[in-house]
């Protein structure tokens, strides 16, 4: 299946979400700096060719250099769902 610009620009800024409550909310990570930062900087790629809004965090993702995520609106139920889905998936595969 191929995804759509739109699709990927949601997916990287789901991804950034969850990881970043992981990191600075749970004090735990479970992907490597290195392909945080690889996401973040395809995102921020993405964005900068694809400016147009997609109806998902696009207040919050606007002018986002891909630096950091603690400022992210990480505390959203959705995100912490996902990210304790997650965490249990990693403790459990170990």
């Amino acid at each position: 299946m191929i995804q759509t610009i739109q699709e990927r620009i949601r997916q990287r800024r789901s991804q950034m979400l969850v990881h970043s409550y992981i990191y600075y909310e749970l004090d735990d990570n479970i992907v490597s700096d290195h392909k945080w930062q690889k996401w973040a900087d395809e995102l921020v790629k993405l964005q900068i060719e694809h400016p147009a809004d997609i109806g998902f965090y696009d207040k919050e993702f606007k002018g986002w250099t891909g630096a950091g995520g603690s400022h992210l609106p990480l505390r959203e139920q959705w995100v912490m769902n996902k990210a304790n889905i997650l965490i249990h998936k990693e403790n459990t595969s170990e």
